[in-house]
């Protein structure tokens, strides 16, 4: 049962994140789904694709702001109850390159080899839009690996956990045992992190909702 929230904005959530759900479940974080109708990678609008030159800081801010905006045009396109769009991405940093979500189980492998025994950062921006205004927040946090074997880098993308997850891994999942040291946030790491949420939602706690 979610504790009673210091933070009683009602909101809506534009992910399909299980994980984010749980996160804000967990700060007693009342909210409405909403998804989009297309997954954000097959949506022309919410294209994941790096601009050349863009930062890994860079990419994820926009990403999480062109999902928020998106999310409060479906807002208003659908007629619904007018209350925020939180929105968040999540990327992984190696050595400067932007390491996204493993298209398939072969990129799973590449992507754990290449983060085996190394610090990567995880950086997942935070956005919130209502009624004309975007604010964001960004957390980021160094995630080292022990060096990993070959043998349970099969094992466990065989799992199927590591797809559809930046940087091929779940923290909060069995890839809990490759982590060697965190510093930052682990809920950030997760996809949701808190801190920085709790700050924009108190940013946006006494603003009016009603019905469009």
């Amino acid at each position: 049962m979610p504790t009673r929230s210091l933070l009683p904005t009602r909101l809506y959530l534009a992910s399909r994140s299980p994980r984010r759900r749980d996160l804000l479940l967990q700060i007693g974080i009342s909210f409405d789904p909403l998804i989009f109708r297309q997954a954000p990678r097959e949506d022309h609008e919410l294209d994941e694709t790096p601009q050349p030159g863009e930062d890994a800081a860079s990419y994820v801010e926009r990403l999480a702001r062109n999902k928020a905006e998106h999310g409060w045009r479906i807002v208003k396109g659908r007629n619904l109850r007018l209350q925020p769009v939180l929105a968040a991405d999540t990327t992984v940093e190696l050595n400067g390159q932007v390491i996204g979500k493993p298209a398939d189980a072969v990129a799973a492998q590449d992507i754990l080899h290449r983060l085996s025994g190394q610090t990567h950062r995880v950086l997942t921006a935070v956005a919130i839009s209502f009624q004309g205004r975007l604010d964001t927040a960004l957390s980021c946090s160094e995630v080292r690996f022990r060096t990993l074997e070959d043998d349970e880098i099969r094992r466990y993308v065989a799992t199927g956990e590591p797809m559809d997850k930046a940087g091929a891994y779940a923290i909060q999942g069995r890839a809990a045992v490759f982590v060697e040291h965190l510093a930052g946030s682990y809920s950030g790491v997760m996809g949701l992190p808190l801190y920085e949420t709790a700050q924009l939602l108190k940013a946006f706690q006494n603003l009016p909702t009603q019905h469009a």
